[in-house]
């Protein structure tokens, strides 16, 4: 499969009932990537549920359902052609699961577009989005302000601008650069400015949401590092045998090429040869960052490999810590942090319940100057150096190795308390 364009991960995030999804439909149908007729069958679909209007989102969830029935590896992804990009779109579910879903999506982006409605504005879940995603790695943003026709906002400019200015405030304190942020001005479920510009708004003159999209920059691939690939889930097809699937963070992989994954079921290297790629049920013989594939590899027992995992070359196996030092921020945390706590962390595809172990350093989350050594405790808008010993073993990499598997965000009663990055990896044989 030749490569024509550049390729593209987009997250749709925002708070539930915001529209990320009726969004999602809207631009695969208006663009032509999803056809009449399966839109008449979701339309009537709908209407037998009692959810008329609720056309545009069965969309990706009704690929869902196809995917689950194992047809498919790429589970709660859709491909879209734009002019300038070949895009993979993650669609990010599910409400109370969302956050864990959305760590996973927001992990995988190169861009997300942050859906928020224009008669709800910023809300709690806006918030963790974002910094999530800042914290994630997530450089490129497009804001779409939704819902412009709901009785109440009428396309008021007036309306626009108070939710650009909340959300613009918002993006301020989490160190998003605002200048480079495209708004858009969306009425998804009648289709305004999503692909085709509004006949609604004669006072917006900015960009539709797919221009905006073709605004975004090409993703650096960091193809010089070597290879990781974060295992997302793990597929035992009959007459294919084990399919890990996942996205490729760094590095190239082959067909016929040797690769390790770790930790593995037992805590230890699991070595097998790639037989083949697929990416978007095509066959492909190479895989670059950015791609989300399936791969069937001799040598994987079904047994053997699990979500979380990272597969890599025998030349350069992933890093399996033992301990890290992390530098990490607290968000929003009950009470205080203390040595001891030991709550769960996700990494990449992973999650696994990690403790700290010492609080080294306090520091001015603005400069990185050190405010006090070993302090007791750490709370809310402080950052610090800490010891972090995983309770099971984690593929965790340095910011100064591979930064794309750094990164990781600490999850408590449904929240996200704290995020951060490993600094330095006091590693574990396996």
């Amino acid at each position: 499969m030749a490569r024509e364009k550049p390729h593209l991960n987009l997250v749709f995030i925002g708070h539930v009932d915001h529209g990320k999804s009726t969004t999602v439909g809207r631009l695969l149908f208006d663009s032509g990537t999803v056809d009449e007729q399966t839109m008449r069958k979701l339309k009537e679909k709908a209407a037998e549920l009692g959810k008329a209007g609720f056309e545009f989102a069965y969309v990706m969830d009704n690929l869902k359902e196809e995917q689950e029935r194992g047809v498919t590896i790429d589970l709660a992804h859709k491909k879209f052609v734009s002019g300038k990009f070949e895009i993979t779109i993650i669609d990010a579910p599910g409400h109370k699961d969302f956050v864990k879903n959305m760590i996973t999506g927001a992990s995988q982006a190169d861009a997300a577009v942050l859906v928020v409605a224009a008669n709800d504005g910023v809300n709690a879940q806006t918030k963790e989005h974002v910094f999530l995603s800042k914290v994630l790695g997530v450089h490129q943003l497009i804001v779409a302000i939704n819902k412009m026709d709901i009785s109440g906002v009428d396309y008021s400019e007036d309306k626009y601008n108070k939710v650009k200015e909340e959300v613009t405030n918002l993006l301020k304190t989490t160190g998003f650069d605002v200048s480079k942020i495209q708004f858009v001005a969306l009425a998804s479920l009648k289709g305004d400015n999503v692909v085709k510009k509004s006949e609604n708004m004669s006072w917006y003159s900015g960009a539709t949401l797919l221009e905006a999209i073709d605004n975004l920059s090409e993703p650096e691939k960091p193809v010089g590092l070597p290879l990781r690939l974060p295992l997302q889930d793990v597929y035992n097809i009959t007459g294919i045998g084990v399919v890990p699937v996942g996205r490729i963070e760094t590095g190239v992989l082959k067909v016929g090429d040797k690769v390790v994954a770790v930790p593995g079921r037992e805590g230890k290297q699991v070595p097998g040869e790639c037989k083949s790629i697929e990416m978007h049920h095509e066959q492909i013989t190479s895989a670059e960052p950015g791609d989300n594939i399936g791969i069937s590899v001799r040598g994987f027992g079904k047994k053997d490999v699990t979500r979380g995992d990272v597969l890599g070359h025998p030349d350069s196996v992933p890093t399996v810590a033992k301990s890290f030092k992390a530098q990490m921020v607290v968000l929003n945390h009950p009470s205080v942090i203390t040595v001891g706590y030991t709550p769960v962390f996700h990494i990449h595809t992973s999650q696994v319940a990690c403790r700290i172990e010492a609080i080294e350093k306090k520091l001015n989350p603005a400069t990185g100057e050190v405010l006090a050594e070993n302090p007791d405790f750490i709370k809310n808008g402080d950052a610090a150096i800490v010891k972090i010993v995983p309770t099971s073993p984690l593929c965790i990499e340095t910011k100064a190795d591979i930064p794309q598997l750094s990164q990781f965000a600490i999850r408590d009663s449904g929240t996200t308390v704290a995020a951060g990055m490993a600094i330095e990896i006091e590693k574990k044989d396996v």
